[in-house]
């Protein structure tokens, strides 16, 4: 984004499951404004990409680590990590998460708990872990404090019936969020949420040439099309600094007004 102010200069952050896609997304968001940035990932080769093609990009500092956000350990090991490699921790983006679709007579209890384990416990073990970095920070430091941010979605609210596991941690997500704001502010920290609709990551991108069901896609969308992730990134960068320090607990949906829709929208013929 050209002029963009680098509201996060020096700062530094941890995005979990940045690899690719959203979370990819918000770690390029939080260099371009000057982070530096942890890159977790389940997948370390991918980190490692990811990691070194923002700090060409940006000029900034990145560094991927691999972490398994269902597992305390390596959720404190990745909190040591980043104080360790930049000397503190401002931001925590608990992005990780994965879909199991299943009819829901026909979900098994495994799906159901390797999504909630992922989507929901690793929210709260990496936000657990950062949160006490944090404290720390603060002590030493009143008022440093810091910002951390969930990652939700629309299917917090809206239904799918193939994806029960899935709605269930996201809207456990939102609940989680506000306990944590509620439990943190006395400690100069916020918590806050980003819930996305349709954004183009690699799962979208295999219907992406499927006309009717990017049509069935887009007469939900008044925006009359998919978000990129970096706008989700924006989002997260925009609750990561001062430009929202009044702001804890809340969830902002990024979902080209899919959310406010009561009906669905003509798609323009291509």
């Amino acid at each position: 984004m050209a002029g963009l102010a680098r509201r996060l200069q020096d700062k530094v952050a941890i995005v979990t499951g940045a690899a690719k896609g959203v979370g990819r997304g918000c770690a390029e968001a939080l260099s371009e404004e000057g982070c530096k940035v942890v890159i977790a990932d389940i997948d370390t080769t991918a980190a490692e990409k990811t990691a070194k093609d923002l700090s060409e990009k940006y000029g900034t500092a990145a560094t991927a680590v691999q972490c398994d956000v269902r597992s305390k350990a390596e959720t404190e090991s990745l909190v040591a990590t980043a104080v360790q490699h930049f000397g503190g921790l401002d931001i925590m983006v608990s992005n990780a998460g994965i879909v199991k679709a299943a009819d829901f007579l026909e979900m098994t209890e495994e799906d159901w708990d390797s999504t909630i384990n992922v989507n929901l416990k690793g929210v709260f073990l990496s936000g657990q872990a950062a949160a006490r970095q944090m404290v720390k920070q603060n002590e030493a430091s009143p008022g440093r404090g810091g910002a951390i941010i969930n990652m939700s979605s629309v299917n917090a609210l809206l239904a799918i019936p193939t994806l029960a596991s899935y709605n269930a941690s996201k809207g456990g997500i939102g609940s989680l969020t506000r306990c944590m704001s509620l439990a943190l502010a006395p400690h100069s920290i916020r918590v806050n949420a980003v819930g996305p609709g349709s954004i183009m990551t690699d799962m979208l991108a295999k219907v992406a040439n499927d006309k009717a069901a990017m049509n069935k896609l887009m007469s939900r969308t008044p925006l009359g099309r998919v978000g990129d992730p970096v706008e989700v990134g924006r989002v997260v960068a925009f609750l990561a600094s001062d430009a929202s320090s009044y702001v804890t607990g809340e969830t902002i949906f990024c979902d080209g007004g899919r959310l406010a829709l009561n009906y669905t929208v003509p798609v323009p013929e291509s």
